[in-house]
C-alpha cells in the first residue's frame, strides 16, 4: 500500500507523521495478521447487523461482504500486502476493502472500535483452538486407554519419594495421567464459556449513540451472549489469562508423563520402548537413542508458564479501559495455542506406539521390599496392632537386605521368628500378583479395577464424541 495512506484511518487529529520508529515500535500488524479471518467474521455480522438497524443500506452491505471475501482471498493466497505504516490487521483489512468498494469500506467502522473489534478477534481465535485442543486431548486420552487395557495385569512398581513403594499395574498407572487429563480437559470446557462473550458493540469503551443491535451480532457469530458491560468488554484478558493458566496446569502434567517416559526408556530402568520416530540419536555415540519428544515437552512447560506469567504481569497494574499495553497479549497467547497444540499432538502420535518391557517392570517390583506393607497389613489381619506389626516388618526387611532377599524369598521359619502369628498362607500376599490382586476396590491398583476403571474411560469418550 502506498505511503498516503499512513494514519489515514485516524489522521484527522495529527499534523505531522509519525516517528517511523515510533511507527514500527507501536504497529502489531506483524503478529496480529494472524486474527485477520476472525476479523473478516466479525466485520461481515457487523454489516449484516448495521444493515439490519437501517445505518447500511442493503447494497452497501452486499459491497461489503464481497469485498470482504475478496480480501481474504488475498490473505490466504500469501498476496495481501501487509503494512507497517496501517498498524494493525484491522486497519490494514478496512483500507484495502476501502480501496476496493470506495465510501460503503468507510462505513464498516460505524458503531464499533479497533478495542472491541481486537477482544472480539481474540475471543473468535480462542474459541476456535479451545475445541482444537479438546479433540487433541480426546486423542491422547484414547491412546492412554487403550495402552491401559492391554495392560492391566502388567506388574510394575509404584514409586514414593522415586524409591519403590508397593507393586502397582501398568494399566493402573497409565489411567492416573488420564484421570490428570480429564481435569484439564474439564478446565478448557469451563474456560470456553468464558470465551464465548462477544465484546463487540462496546465500542472503545463507552458503546455507542448508533442503534446497534448486540444480541444480533452474537447470534451471527456464535456466541453466547454480548458483554454486559462495555468498559470490562474491551479491557479485561482475563478469559487469555484463564486459558493461559489451565494450559500450564496441562503442561505441568504432560512434563510430569515426559520425565517419567524419560526415566522409563533409560538403561537403568528399561521399562518402555520409544519408537524411533519420536527420538533422535546422537553425534558422536552410535549407541544412543535419545527420547527428545518427551524431553523438548518438558522444556515447553517453562514457555507456557512464562506465558502465564507474562499476561498476569501484564494486566496487574492497567486502569480501565483499554491500555496499549494489551497490544502485548497476543504473542504469548499465540505462543500458548502454538505450544499445546504441539504437546498434545506429539503425546497423541507417541503414546499408543509405547512398548512395555513387561520383564524389566517386573523384576524392578520385586526390589526394594514391595510388599512390605502387604505384609504390615497381613499381620493387622491377625489382630496385632499396626505400629507392632510394623516392627515386625521391618526386622524382616532388615534381614532381606542382610541376605539380599526378597520378603517372598524368605523361609517360613524366619519370618515366624518375627511373629508367631505368620502361617504359610502369607506367601499369598508377598508375592506381586497377589499384592496388587488385594487392592480390589474402586480405584485401586487391582487389575480388576483397571479393566473396569478402563471401561469406564471408554465410555466416557464415546459419549463425548457422539
Amino acid at each position: 500500500m502506498s505511503q498516503d495512506k499512513q494514519n489515514k484511518l485516524w489522521g484527522g487529529r495529527f499534523t505531522e507523521s509519525t516517528d517511523a520508529f515510533v511507527q514500527a515500535f507501536t504497529a502489531s500488524v506483524n503478529f496480529d495478521q494472524r486474527l485477520a479471518r476472525y476479523d473478516i467474521e466479525g466485520s461481515v455480522a457487523h454489516a449484516k447487523m448495521l444493515c439490519q438497524v437501517g445505518i447500511l443500506s442493503e447494497q452497501e452491505r452486499e459491497q461489503i461482504i464481497k469485498g470482504l471475501a475478496e480480501v481474504l482471498e488475498l490473505i490466504e493466497a500469501g498476496q495481501f500486502e501487509w503494512s507497517i505504516e496501517l498498524e494493525d490487521v484491522h486497519m490494514n483489512i478496512e483500507a484495502a476493502l476501502t480501496e476496493r468498494i470506495g465510501i460503503a469500506g468507510k462505513k464498516l467502522h460505524t458503531g464499533r472500535s479497533r478495542n472491541d473489534q481486537v477482544a472480539t478477534d481474540i475471543r473468535l481465535f480462542l474459541r476456535e483452538q479451545l475445541a482444537l485442543i479438546d479433540s487433541e486431548l480426546t486423542r491422547l486420552q484414547q491412546g492412554l486407554v487403550g495402552l491401559a487395557g492391554a495392560n492391566t495385569d502388567t506388574i510394575m512398581p509404584g514409586f514414593t519419594h522415586l524409591q519403590v513403594a508397593q507393586p502397582v499395574t501398568f494399566g493402573h498407572h497409565l489411567m492416573a495421567w488420564f484421570e490428570m487429563l480429564k481435569r484439564d480437559a474439564e478446565r478448557f470446557a469451563d474456560c470456553a464459556k468464558r470465551v464465548n462473550v462477544m465484546p463487540l458493540g462496546s465500542a472503545a469503551l463507552a458503546g455507542t449513540s448508533y442503534p446497534i443491535d448486540r444480541l444480533m451480532t452474537a447470534e451471527l457469530l456464535g456466541f453466547s451472549k454480548p458483554c454486559a458491560n462495555s468498559l470490562d468488554g474491551v479491557s479485561d484478558r482475563d478469559f487469555a489469562i484463564e486459558f493461559c493458566a489451565a494450559s500450564a496446569l496441562l503442561m505441568t502434567h504432560l512434563s510430569r508423563f515426559s520425565e517419567e517416559i524419560v526415566l522409563w526408556t533409560s538403561a537403568q530402568f528399561n521399562f518402555i520402548h520409544l519408537p524411533d520416530a519420536f527420538c533422535t540419536g546422537s553425534s558422536i555415540m552410535p549407541q544412543k537413542k535419545n527420547p527428545d519428544v518427551p524431553e523438548l515437552v518438558r522444556g515447553k512447560t517453562g514457555r507456557v508458564n512464562g506465558n502465564l506469567v507474562s499476561l498476569l504481569t501484564l494486566m496487574k497494574s492497567q486502569p480501565l479501559a483499554y491500555n496499549k499495553d494489551n497490544q502485548e497479549d497476543k504473542e504469548p497467547l499465540f505462543d500458548t495455542v502454538d505450544t499445546v497444540l504441539g504437546s498434545l499432538r506429539a503425546f497423541a502420535d507417541m503414546v499408543p506406539n509405547i512398548e512395555p518391557v513387561k520383564e524389566s517392570m517386573l523384576k524392578a517390583a520385586k526390589q526394594g521390599f514391595s510388599t512390605a506393607t502387604d505384609l504390615a497389613d497381613y499381620l493387622v489381619g491377625k489382630g496385632i496392632a499396626f505400629r507392632d506389626a510394623h516392627e515386625v516388618v521391618g526386622l524382616a526387611v532388615r534381614l532381606g537386605t542382610d541376605t539380599g532377599r526378597d520378603l517372598s524369598e524368605l523361609s517360613l521359619e524366619e519370618l515366624q521368628s518375627f511373629s508367631a502369628e505368620i502361617t504359610a498362607d502369607v506367601f499369598d500376599v508377598l508375592i506381586l500378583e497377589g499384592s496388587v490382586s488385594a487392592r480390589d476396590h474402586l480405584g485401586g491398583t487391582a487389575p480388576n479395577q483397571v479393566r473396569y476403571a478402563v471401561s469406564e474411560a471408554k465410555a466416557f469418550l464415546a459419549a463425548k464424541l457422539k
